[in-house]
């Protein structure tokens, strides 16, 4: 923080306290016997009469004075023992990343043992073990969950992790590099190349392809396109390519939707899909178990 930034910040904060302190000593005592005021039974009248009410304007209770100032001293004493006074550390040097680093090393010393075992069992059996398996739930949920959903269910754009269908291979050690490394998708817009009645006619095609309610005419038409500009990644049968990340377009299992206007939209503007890179951010150790714990799911579906 430069020494502009912390000075503009501490006078903020020292005219906000020293405000608050003039600001309830100047209400705290109302002047009684000021002729210019309305008075009833010694109290003055605020001036306000509602069906017969009249709003009374009195001094705060003591009670209630004594309550704002001991919240005014709280704030003085947190700014002298904590951050908040521009640059000014406080006297117990504490701060968010000091305290997450202490927790950080805390639980490395509880868990780090019990995840060092774990990393050493294969993927595949260690998707057996219901401790890894929980574990890797937890990691999952809070850095997963916000695009595959908290029951790995997915969403448009974001693949089902709870069936058995997966673009870029489903065995143990793929989803591993998947999660390890993240992957980038991305499916070329054909709309310009094919034109829009090119687009109608692979899109037939591809309904097709899955047994699908299509026309027969344009799906003729759209099988040729196809087997000049989609076989190199989708295959020559439709089926897909792991290595590329190309899905099968031969079952029902669509990523960005699979309606016919959906799949219009795929092959006129493209796709283009991200898959972020964890092994950075979670660590070896994490990133098996996580693993571990998403295998899991795949065999569920597999039984």
């Amino acid at each position: 923080m430069s020494g502009i930034l912390s000075a503009y910040i501490a006078f903020i904060v020292a005219l906000n306290i020293i405000g608050a302190f003039l600001l309830i000593q100047f209400t705290r005592r109302i002047k009684v016997g000021d002729e210019s005021h309305s008075y009833k039974d010694g109290e003055l009248i605020a001036g306000h009469d509602v069906d017969g009410i009249q709003e009374m304007n009195n001094p705060l209770p003591r009670w209630w004075l004594w309550k704002f100032y001991i919240l005014i001293a709280f704030g003085v004493g947190y700014l002298v023992m904590y951050p908040g006074f521009g640059s000014f550390k406080g006297v117990l040097n504490w701060s968010s990343a000091g305290q997450h680093a202490q927790e950080e090393e805390a639980a490395r010393a509880e868990f780090g043992p019990l995840f060092q075992k774990w990393s050493a069992t294969p993927v595949a059996e260690l998707a057996k073990d219901e401790e890894a398996v929980k574990a890797g739930q937890r990691i999952f949920l809070a850095n997963c969950a916000t695009c595959h959903g908290s029951d790995a269910g997915g969403n448009i754009g974001f693949p089902n992790l709870t069936d058995n269908d997966w673009l870029w291979g489903g065995d143990a050690d793929t989803v591993k590099t998947t999660i390890h490394g993240g992957r980038k998708g991305n499916m070329p817009a054909w709309g310009k190349v094919i034109g829009e009645q090119g687009v109608i006619e692979v899109k037939n095609y591809v309904l097709s392809l899955s047994g699908r309610k299509h026309d027969a005419d344009a799906a003729r038409a759209g099988k040729k396109i196809f087997a000049t500009t989609c076989v190199a990644c989708h295959g020559p049968e439709g089926k897909g390519m792991p290595a590329m990340g190309a899905p099968n377009l031969t079952d029902n299992t669509w990523l960005f939707g699979g309606t016919p206007r959906a799949i219009e939209e795929t092959i006129r503007n493209g796709r283009a899909g991200v898959m972020p890179t964890w092994g950075p951010i979670l660590g070896e150790e994490k990133v098996h178990v996580v693993a571990a714990y998403v295998f899991s799911l795949r065999n569920q579906a597999a039984q």
